[in-house]
């Protein structure tokens, strides 16, 4: 016979759900409002004198072409990071959930990389790509390659790519890696003997049955692109040469704390947050559509 438990207790539920609606409070919802507030005021550097302008702050940032150059770069940015991440963690995870010997020491490998902080990830790959200091560097420009990220824009977008997806990879190859591995054999056997060939078998079937996991990874990607990568971004670039890969993240960075514009940085941190929520919610509306749970 199964017995039925009911839960009684009224106010535990809401005890144990206080710390994190606290944390949401404290750490989301009260500086959102903050930057919504301070984006209609036009304030000192000093922050002594305040005065309500209403929308002039988001006015001269839309109408700022240095803002529009980082749109531009936001929007290679975040496209090229986020592709070439679940691109190779894609590749990585099929690779691993192979029956290969050792394969549980690749996939501990290929995890590491998730621990290491942005700005300790840009100082490996600035190491290894510098024009004087570089092995890579050095060995690009010894090869009669004209390689100087600090002074060509498009090496140094490339670089900031490279490097803020390689940060990535690990996190998606965790979750690719489970799902792959959560696909039943019998399923994999059975297109198997109908005669599908391994890449056909792959997009036919294992690809779909992937999708719920790969929508997700790429909403938390682009997410990560837009957001988490300015560690990246300051300890490679600076934003340089000449604002080449100064992203909408790094740009609120640079006029608020650099500029001491604080409206117009407060301005830009809510343009922000409106063009990843937009984003968000299309990607549930059109894209989900096409996932099969």
């Amino acid at each position: 016979m199964r017995r039925r438990v009911i839960f009684r207790g009224k106010v535990l539920p809401y005890l144990l759900l206080a710390p994190q609606i606290a944390v949401t409070l404290v750490f989301f919802f009260w500086p959102a409002a903050q930057a919504v507030r301070q984006s209609l005021l036009r304030e000192d550097p000093f922050g002594l004198r305040s005065e309500f302008v209403g929308l002039e702050n988001f006015r001269a940032v839309l109408a700022d072409p240095l803002y529009l150059n980082a749109v531009r770069n936001t929007a290679v940015f975040a496209a090229a990071v986020a592709g070439i991440a679940l691109g190779a963690a894609l590749f990585l995870a099929v690779q691993a959930d192979k029956r290969i010997r050792g394969a549980g020491v690749y996939k501990t490998l290929l995890i590491w990389p998730y621990a290491v902080a942005p700005a300790v990830a840009a100082v490996l790959w600035l190491f290894l790509f510098h024009p004087s200091i570089g092995l890579i560097g050095r060995a690009l420009n010894a090869a009669g390659m004209a390689w100087d990220y600090k002074l060509d824009g498009a090496q140094a977008m490339l670089l900031v790519i490279v490097a803020a997806a390689w940060k990535q990879v690990s996190y998606n190859f965790i979750f690719f890696l489970a799902g792959l591995q959560s696909i039943p054999a019998s399923v994999l056997e059975a297109a198997a003997m109908d005669g599908a060939r391994p890449a056909y078998r792959f997009w036919t079937v294992v690809f779909p049955l992937l999708s719920p996991t790969t929508f997700f990874l790429l909403v938390v990607n682009l997410t990560y692109a837009f957001f988490d990568t300015f560690g990246v971004i300051h300890a490679l670039t600076g934003g340089g040469p000449g604002k080449a890969t100064e992203t909408l993240i790094y740009k609120v960075y640079v006029d608020g704390v650099q500029n001491l514009n604080f409206g117009g940085s407060a301005a830009q941190s809510v343009i922000l947050m409106a063009i990843v929520i937009a984003l968000t919610a299309v990607q549930f509306r059109s894209i989900e559509r096409r996932v099969h749970y």
